[in-house]
């Protein structure tokens, strides 16, 4: 709330809408939704750090794991998040208790990914400079980064 940024453990998987029961919610597309326009602002923006993501392949019972990264190097790069408090049950054993909880952007895939996953791939944050503008520009400003990332700078690891 003061603008200091902190690193902090948080739990994967954002509230879904009412519409589709309680299972959370990992990649947020439709952003012009109330349900996650409401966590657009710059209160509840995060940054995923990442050195690469993958997505399945194949037929159900043969499936296979294809990883993407920046390079081969797999250097460390940052989805653009969103995060919010939350209180419940997410695991039966732990029982009802407070949460962070976070998911990222998606957007259209690149010719890079999309032979893989046709759908979305992750929103992908380069530099210092996309970071803060991320973190702290008004909303539109900063779903202008909801874009794929150009084919020439992900390679799709073997």
């Amino acid at each position: 709330q003061d603008g200091t940024r902190e690193l902090v453990r948080a739990r994967w998987g954002m509230p879904s809408p009412p519409q589709f029961g309680n299972a959370p919610v990992t990649n947020i597309r439709n952003v012009k939704s109330p349900h996650w326009r409401r966590w657009l602002g710059v209160e509840s923006r995060c940054v995923v750090p990442s050195t690469s993501f993958c997505e399945w392949t194949g037929e159900k019972g043969s499936k296979r794991k294809v990883w993407f990264a920046l390079d081969e190097s797999r250097p460390l790069y940052f989805f653009a998040g969103i995060w919010t408090p939350w209180q419940g049950t997410r695991k039966k054993a732990e029982g009802e208790m407070d949460h962070e909880l976070f998911g990222f952007l998606t957007c259209e895939p690149n010719a890079v990914v999309k032979p893989i996953h046709e759908k979305a791939m992750p929103v992908i944050l380069r530099n210092q400079a996309e970071i803060d503008q991320w973190l702290s520009a008004p909303t539109a400003e900063a779903l202008e980064f909801q874009r794929p990332l150009p084919d020439s700078e992900l390679v799709m690891l073997s």
